[in-house]
């Protein structure tokens, strides 16, 4: 059993990476078979839907240029982190779905296991299968400009590399970021240096307000956000047919360096044009769409159009499983509207940040609208359910789309999937609360399961009657049930055996992606328990050095430990050199406020931003920032230290599938 040494998550946005390792001494345990009842889900799917249309897999290999024979990208210290080897196991267009993989995922991870260069169009190219993201090539009269430079900077390295053997070398003169989520930025310190673009030299675009979504979607929560996205893009799975599959978006993500390098130009409005290299580029802005910051960008002398990740070949998240804000799917429609409406007549092609182009004016406009479509009809008949007095779990059960919609591949439920996207919206309208007052104040799930377990006649009935409906195929029940008896007695191996066993059923009949990774998740760590090795680091180091102090300091308010404030009061003045900026911190209440310099604190705190930086980034201690004259402290001293005292070092590897 091969397990990722590392993710880098935030797919959805911001920054997460993770190192981890189980104890030495252990061993995996085993993955089961498909049951009969998971064999003949399986096979139903592959009767419902319309496999003997092989379009998407002429799309994805049209304009096919090159590969190499073999894709592993490795880091400089010789670690992978993109191994596209370990997938061609057990996917490829010759194999068929294994009985433990849905076939709609096995054809979606079939089609993204199609990697190399591909020609889009007229100067347009795409390096595809190289990371969760496409890497695109614009040729420009003299240099490339490239579109999203993948998640870490290997991968967008060994891309270019590809593009420049193939097509000749160039150097990079522009880079457009579509959206602040980082698998679109992540990589580009792979094709450009930060100083070419400080200078200028290298024109960097994004669109409005892309560097505070950039920087900020995953700091607050970035802790709890990353656990969850182990869950959701199944970490530390086995790459085998028992195991991690397919992302939705991509197959998995990349491993390696990840940074930020800051755009020097940003668009502001739909139709604003720029050109580079003699490229002309026209952008439509969509904020709140897929991403709170994100634009398409059209380029009329080729009649191409870009989507960034506004429509990709599959549902997308209203609201992504490893937790973040709800997005908007009224107007993620109504922007989807506007492309019709604006660009359809004049596009012959569309491509985008993930998966396949379309070509054909008519094709990509009858694609658009049943895109389009998906997202207003769950978001309307989500809301017209919920006027009718269902809740979002209600909802989930009874929302289909119609034939028209849920037949079309590029609509199908990869990434997203109706039923967690129909109580997104629900939450977004109503919140938590389902109006039943004993939703109001319940029990926590820990007392609330041994309740249930001593009304179901205790812990031996209940693993009757579950491993009974086990054997019927009952899988969601037996889940329901069993993470009752889990969570009245962790300790018991039969329970989490039994409800492991369940999640796993689950996982090898889920279409989604991310679905399957979290019930195969939850399995391993049933069987396995929970790792304690590595942790999470909220923004790297690149993040950081973006942050303003505002961002920073709301940061420190979230890890600010309210019980051991409580009674404390702590002023500090912190005098920024570099910035020539003066802050005031207050603890008072057991809250943490920032503002103006106060006019009575306990101590001033004098360094440049790069040493607050510094500190954060875990590369200089306050001690030693202080003995080498980076940090001077006047007044109480003491009072510096009481106040770091109070902050708390989050724990990553708490606890989800048991309590």
């Amino acid at each position: 059993m091969r397990l990722n040494p590392k993710l880098s998550a935030g797919i959805a946005g911001g920054i997460v990476t993770l190192a981890f390792s189980l104890p030495s001494n252990a061993q995996p345990a085993a993955s089961k078979p498909a049951t009969e009842a998971t064999k003949a889900a399986n096979a139903a799917v592959q009767s419902e839907l319309p496999f003997n249309d092989k379009a998407d897999f002429e799309d994805a290999q049209r304009g096919f240029i090159a590969r190499p024979d073999t894709l592993t990208i490795k880091s400089d210290k010789g670690a992978p982190v993109w191994d596209m080897e370990e997938y061609k196991k057990y996917i490829g267009l010759d194999k068929p779905a294994p009985d433990t993989i849905n076939p709609s995922l096995y054809r979606n991870a079939q089609l993204s296991t199609l990697y190399g260069l591909f020609k889009v169009h007229d100067n347009i190219y795409q390096v595809r299968g190289y990371d969760l993201s496409n890497i695109t090539f614009i040729k420009g009269k003299t240099g490339w400009i490239v579109f999203d430079p993948l998640i870490s900077a290997e991968p967008a390295k060994a891309a270019l590399d590809l593009a420049n053997e193939k097509l000749g070398k160039r150097p990079v003169v522009g880079v457009v970021y579509s959206h602040s989520h980082i698998d679109h930025y992540g990589g580009a310190h792979g094709v450009v240096k930060t100083e070419d673009v400080k200078s200028g030299k290298v024109k960097v675009l994004a669109p409005a307000d892309f560097t505070e979504h950039a920087v900020s979607e995953n700091v607050i929560a970035g802790n709890v956000m990353g656990r969850r996205a182990v869950y959701m893009y199944g970490a530390l799975l086995p790459r085998n047919a028992q195991g991690g599959v397919n992302g939705g978006l991509g197959q998995t993500t990349s491993t390696g360096y990840s940074g930020l390098i800051l755009p020097n130009q940003f668009i502001k409005k739909t139709g604003e044009k720029v050109t580079i290299d003699g490229v002309t580029m026209e952008f439509q802005m969509t904020p709140g769409t897929e991403a709170p910051s994100e634009m398409n960008t059209y380029f009329p002398a080729w009649r191409a159009m870009w989507m960034a990740e506004n429509t990709t070949n599959t549902m997308h998240n209203i609201l992504t499983l490893r937790g973040a804000q709800v997005r908007d799917a009224l107007k993620w429609s109504s922007f989807l509207d506007e492309t019709i409406r604006v660009y359809g007549p004049k596009t012959d092609v569309k491509f985008q940040s993930h998966h396949w182009p379309r070509w054909g004016t008519e094709n990509i406009i009858d694609y658009w609208k049943k895109q389009r479509d998906m997202y207003k009809y769950m978001h309307d008949q989500t809301v017209n359910l919920m006027n009718k007095g269902y809740t979002g779990e209600e909802i989930s059960e009874m929302i289909q789309l119609p034939p028209e919609l849920d037949k079309f591949w590029p609509n199908r439920g990869y990434y997203g999937t109706l039923r967690h996207n129909s109580r997104a919206i629900y939450q977004r309208y109503m919140g938590w609360y389902d109006g039943n007052p004993s939703s109001l104040n319940n029990l926590p799930p820990e007392p609330a399961a041994k309740k249930y377990v001593e009304y179901m006649g205790g812990e031996a009935a209940v693993l009757q009657k579950a491993r009974a409906d086990f054997d019927k195929g009952e899988y969601r029940w037996v889940a329901e049930a069993v993470k009752h008896v889990v969570f009245a007695n962790p300790q018991g191996a039969e329970g989490k055996n039994l409800l492991a066993d369940a999640y796993e059923q689950l996982g090898y009949q889920a279409e989604s992606g991310p679905w399957r990774s979290v019930y195969l998740q939850g399995a391993f760590e049933l069987r396995n328990g929970v790792p304690n090795v590595g942790g999470v680091q909220p923004a790297n180091a690149d993040t950081i050095r973006a942050m303003p102090p505002e961002m920073l300091f709301d940061y420190l308010s979230v890890r600010l430990n309210g019980p051991k404030a409580a009674g404390k009061k702590i002023g500090l003045n912190l005098n920024f050199s570099d910035l020539k900026k003066q802050y005031g911190l207050d603890v008072e209440n057991a809250v943490l406020h920032y503002g103006p310099p106060l006019k009575q604190a306990d101590a001033t705190l004098t360094m440049a931003k790069a040493t607050l930086d510094a500190i954060q980034n875990k590369e200089l201690s306050i001690d030693d920032a202080i003995s080498k004259g980076q940090l001077k402290v006047d007044g109480k001293r003491e009072s510096f230290t009481d106040f770091m005292g109070l902050l708390d070092e989050f724990p990553f590897w708490f606890n989800i599938s048991t309590p």
